[in-house]
């Protein structure tokens, strides 16, 4: 007869293994070496048995105990504690294979209770200027009502369901099994009714026996100020309804913002690109500022450089929770004339013959750097 393994070395484990640990190898392989894993395979079957002989032994304080001081010898021969079988320790087989196949040969059953109804999804477009100051919008949504006809019942008016014959009622059909470990109750769901417990054998003509009916509803829907793009907003009860009492599921929709043609949002701030003129940025001036709540009037000071960031502060987006406000910035780009008469060009020559580079700092610090470098080298 061959000797037995250690137990331990069956496990895959080390002789400090926690007893959590233990039972994690031991569900491991007792699902890859199960009968129903593996039909009419004996060495899997063998397999199978020597992990639960193990785990049997390793999983009970006192067993361990002994088999860690004698070995094998501490459930053999006349001093031995005696081995007699397999005692899995958390309820046995039928709970062991409850935790990662659905319960020993059985098939999940079909609720009959109270079942919630399925949530809904729905995008709706809105503008730069909707999302902004917030908005109400009306949606236009298919989904599954309960029948006016019967109530949801499915039958028709003046019957109603009777109880199912093959399960009495209760959705489920129970057989028992032969297995290697004698015989196992299983449950699945009745073939009969579907699981439902009940027969319609007068389904109401409206909605053909479901109890629901699709319908096309109109839902009025409050976007707040300040929603972003791809933000969800959730609307209680206002799914598919439930089943046989349940509650009614939600709406989610989900917001996408069309792009602006003059403005960026950075969060709740706004950004916007404003041209001035070479005159204005060099003498300064007041200019006309666009911004979500109309026009404002900004004073750019003289010698303003192009990308110059200017801030309009409380002049963003409001704040989904407070009445407070982002910012607005304004970025202004200095625009060069492309198309100049000959008197404008003379009077730019004249004006660079009288500037010279006075004034000038990036430049004069640009070719001082450039010179500085053809030095070195």
């Amino acid at each position: 007869m061959a000797e037995k393994r250690d137990y331990y070395e069956v496990l895959g484990v080390s002789k400090s293994a926690s007893p959590d640990e233990i039972k994690k190898a031991y569900r491991k392989l007792a699902k890859q070496y199960h009968p129903d894993v593996n039909p009419d395979n004996k060495e899997a079957e063998a397999k199978f048995k020597e992990v639960n002989e193990a785990y049997s032994v390793l999983s009970d304080e006192q067993k361990r105990a002994q088999y860690d001081r004698f070995g094998h010898d501490a459930f053999s021969g006349a001093g031995g504690a005696g081995f007699s079988g397999f005692d899995f320790g958390f309820g046995g087989l039928d709970d062991l294979f409850e935790s990662f196949m659905g319960g020993f040969g059985r098939t999940r059953t079909k609720k009959t209770g109270p079942q919630r109804g399925n949530d809904l999804q729905y995008a709706i477009e809105i503008t730069f200027e909707e999302a902004a100051f917030g908005v109400s919008k009306e949606i236009s949504i298919s989904r599954l009502q309960n029948c006016s006809v019967c109530g949801g019942s499915g039958a028709k008016p003046g019957t109603s369901a009777e109880t199912c014959k093959r399960c009495q009622g209760t959705g489920q059909i129970r057989y028992t099994q032969a297995t290697p470990f004698g015989q196992f109750v299983n449950v699945k769901t009745c073939d009969a009714c579907r699981g439902e417990g009940k027969i319609i054998t007068n389904p109401c003509d409206n909605c053909h026996g479901k109890g629901r009916v699709s319908k096309t509803s109109r839902i009025s829907i409050n976007i707040p100020a300040g929603i972003d793009d791809g933000q969800t907003i959730s609307l209680r009860g206002e799914g598919e309804p439930g089943l046989r009492g349940g509650p009614a599921g939600d709406l989610y929709v989900t917001i996408h913002i069309k792009p602006h043609a003059i403005f960026k949002r950075e969060g709740y701030d706004v950004v916007c690109d404003v041209p001035i003129s070479f005159t204005q940025a060099a003498l300064g001036a007041e200019i006309d500022i666009p911004t979500i709540d109309g026009i404002a009037k900004y004073n750019i000071p003289e010698g303003t450089q192009t990308g110059t960031v200017f801030k309009l502060r409380g002049k963003g987006i409001k704040h989904l929770r407070s009445n407070n406000r982002g910012d607005q910035y304004i970025r202004v780009n200095v625009e060069v004339p492309t198309k100049l008469s000959q008197k404008q060009k003379e009077l730019l020559r004249q004006f660079a013959e009288v500037s010279g580079d006075e004034g000038l700092e990036q430049k004069k610090g640009f070719f001082n750097k450039v010179k500085d470098l053809f030095k070195e080298n």
